[in-house]
């Protein structure tokens, strides 16, 4: 009896010291050692033996609720503790949980929770979550998040709770604009934590942060039956309330497979649903347990498993040297599309899960998007870590980072480390050089053609060795060599954007372009204090920019391609204030969301940039503020289409945009 008590505690402290450092790797240092997957099931057998035992060992993390606060924000103690959910992946044990009640299904949005409070209708004060009893005050941060206002008509006190969350395109958006591969976020969780949690404000209001409200804690003055009417008081006060829709019995399980279809078009990250009861007296008068309030459940997706063999690790080396290993199975179909490749994220993962060349193996999709493997049945571990990086050939060094081993290239000139440079530089968003992949610059970086940006346009001197690539040919060279010449024309926001300065994207050369003009040469030489007073711009990114123009060897990359590439820098229609929309009406004032596939222009950023050249703004969501929505598919019943009809936004097709506003296509 002892020997078998002494094993179930063994391995009650061996789950929680495994769970715990996942934890920290994962919420602190952005670092993640081991798949949803298998955290999920340590943690479900961590609880269930718990339960059995009756033993909860000290810093269990089923005891545990968020990060640890380990910011230099100010903390603050909530009033009432912030409970996680119990939670379930079996929608019958969902609709059983629910009985005879009524219930609202909504997303559970996948950010960082904060505490919002109003008094005399202004925002006061805001917090995050932290560990469920401490959060970080982070009120001047809220106050740029982008659908938050910061002025009700509600005059009483009013404390609410929300998701803060950034968009999946927000999030492409601002990882394109890091050069180091490895300081890249790798969800837009991870970003947004970072990005509420900002010393500087200035840093938040330029991450499009948007927050949902979940909750209402607490209204002075008013008194609600039902938590529907609260959500409904609360979006006549101006804020974005989470998308929920009213269940009970007879509809819960088909408003699970709405949600569920919804997911990949999503707009913003989930990772499952969130059931509460209507009745707010009586889902409060069941009470709470230690961890969880029991007038709410958690749904999370049963994941859709697929067996298959594992073909090869690839090894896919990086610009910082970073070499990280990636699985390619034998093709499955997962949530409706095939996958045959998931990243294994470190070497620390692979060796965990004992993957091996021939294994079976079970893949998934984590909240349905990203592939996953979750268990490996044969375990054979007979994958070796290269000692040769496997595109320059130098040799590799495997190296420990905070308990997490990862493998590095050792040759400072390598390759690889200067193919995401070169990719951004030739993106649609900077030079557009069409032909360009990541494929196809590998291959010019290991035949020497390119080193350098200005390579890029010496093409001519290299026709042999084009021709004679591996897939290449006489046509292949001059349509790579006419794309390069064609792309030699730039306006000085996409050149600036196309250096890989650290920082900034985009959106932030645009502020740029539009405050100082189209002047290269003044562009370049612009101080820190003067970048630091155009708004949405703030110290930091302001100091990154003057300093890479300071270092000598960015200095001669800017000079090789404006003397030796004889790169022309064309005006800007930022720089000549609002325009007409190519040759159009003005659309200044005017906001707009974009949305579905688009027959008149290439993509949806192209759009975009018409609309804001035309001293329009574009924005990811719609809400009171959206002048119109731009939809091919006026009749869709999509998420957007729906709330554009709730608030009485006009929906307008591309060809209606075009006719409007008279735009030349």
């Amino acid at each position: 009896m002892n020997e078998s008590y002494n094993e179930i505690r063994n391995r009650m402290q061996e789950l929680v010291t495994l769970l715990n450092q996942a934890n920290l790797s994962y919420e602190q240092k952005n670092v993640e050692i081991m798949s949803n997957f298998t955290y999920d099931k340590l943690y479900d057998e961590l609880k269930k033996l718990e339960e059995d035992s009756g033993v909860i060992l000290a810093d269990s993390p089923t005891q545990k609720v968020g990060y640890e606060v380990v910011s230099e924000l100010e903390k603050e103690r909530h009033e009432k503790p912030m409970l996680s959910l119990d939670k379930t992946k079996d929608p019958v044990a969902l609709a059983d949980w629910l009985g005879a009640n009524k219930g609202l299904l909504s997303w559970k949005m996948d950010g960082l929770t904060v505490v919002l409070t109003y008094e005399e209708g202004q925002l006061v004060k805001a917090v995050t979550r932290g560990n469920g009893e401490i959060g970080e005050v982070i009120t001047q941060n809220a106050k740029h998040f982008k659908n938050l206002p910061l002025t009700i008509p509600f005059k009483g006190k009013l404390i609410l709770r929300g998701e803060a969350v950034i968009s999946y395109a927000a999030f492409e958006k601002i990882n394109e604009t890091i050069g180091d591969a490895d300081a890249k976020y790798k969800n837009p969780r991870n970003l947004c934590s970072g990005s509420v949690r900002q010393l500087d404000s200035k840093v938040t209001a330029s991450r499009n942060v948007n927050v949902f409200i979940f909750a209402l804690v607490q209204m002075e003055g008013m008194n609600f039956k039902f938590r529907h009417q609260e959500f409904e008081y609360l979006r006549e006060l101006g804020f974005e309330v989470v998308e929920e829709r009213a269940v009970d019995q007879k509809n819960i399980q088909e408003e699970i497979i709405n949600f569920k279809n919804k997911i990949v078009t999503n707009e913003y990250p989930s990772d499952g649903l969130v059931l509460i009861l209507d009745d707010i007296a009586y889902g409060e008068s069941l009470g709470l347990t230690s961890k969880f309030p029991r007038n709410a459940i958690a749904f999370k997706w049963q994941d859709e498993e697929a067996e298959t063999t594992l073909r090869e690790i690839e090894w896919s080396p990086s610009r910082t040297g970073l070499i990280n290993p990636v699985a390619i199975f034998d093709p499955v179909e997962l949530e409706g599309t095939t996958v045959s490749r998931a990243s294994v994220h470190n070497v620390s993962v692979m060796q965990e899960l004992g993957l091996g060349i021939g294994d079976k193996i079970k893949v998934y999709k984590a909240n349905m998007i990203i592939p996953q493997i979750s268990e490996n049945l044969t375990r054979s571990g007979n994958i070796s870590v290269p000692e040769r990086c496997p595109l320059c050939g130098q040799e590799t060094r495997l190296q420990d980072d905070d308990g997490v081993k990862v493998l590095y290239c050792t040759n400072p000139g390598c390759a690889a480390k200067k193919i995401k440079s070169f990719a951004l530089f030739t993106s649609r968003d900077a030079f557009n050089i069409e032909g360009l992949s990541e494929a196809t610059l590998e291959k010019l970086a290991e035949h020497h053609v390119i080193a350098t940006y200005s390579d890029i346009f010496s093409l001519k001197y290299h026709r042999n060795t084009i021709v004679d690539m591996k897939g290449f040919g006489e046509k292949s060279y001059k349509k790579l060599q006419e794309a390069a010449e064609k792309a030699k024309k730039i306006t000085p926001e996409k050149f600036i954007y196309s250096l890989g300065i650290p920082n900034i994207g985009l959106s932030t050369a645009k502020l740029i372009v539009k405050e100082y003009g189209s002047n290269i040469r003044k562009l370049l030489n612009l101080s820190a204090m003067e970048l630091s007073s155009v708004e949405g711009i703030g110290d930091v990114i302001a100091e990154a920019y003057e300093e890479f123009f300071r270092k000598p060897s960015n200095i001669k990359l800017v000079n090789d391609l404006l003397y030796r590439a004889k790169v022309e820098i064309i005006e800007s229609p930022l720089s000549a204030g609002e325009k007409p929309a190519e040759g159009g009406a003005s659309l200044a004032g005017i906001t707009a969301v974009i949305t579905g596939s688009l027959n008149h222009f290439g993509n949806r950023s192209e759009l975009k940039d018409i609309i804001e050249n035309a001293g329009g703004k574009v924005t990811g969501s719609v809400t009171k503020k959206t002048d119109f929505l731009i939809n091919n598919d006026i009749t869709s019943n999509s998420s957007k289409n729906q709330k554009a009809k709730e608030l009485g936004v006009e929906i307008i097709s591309e060809d209606d945009f075009i006719k409007k506003f008279s735009i030349n296509v």
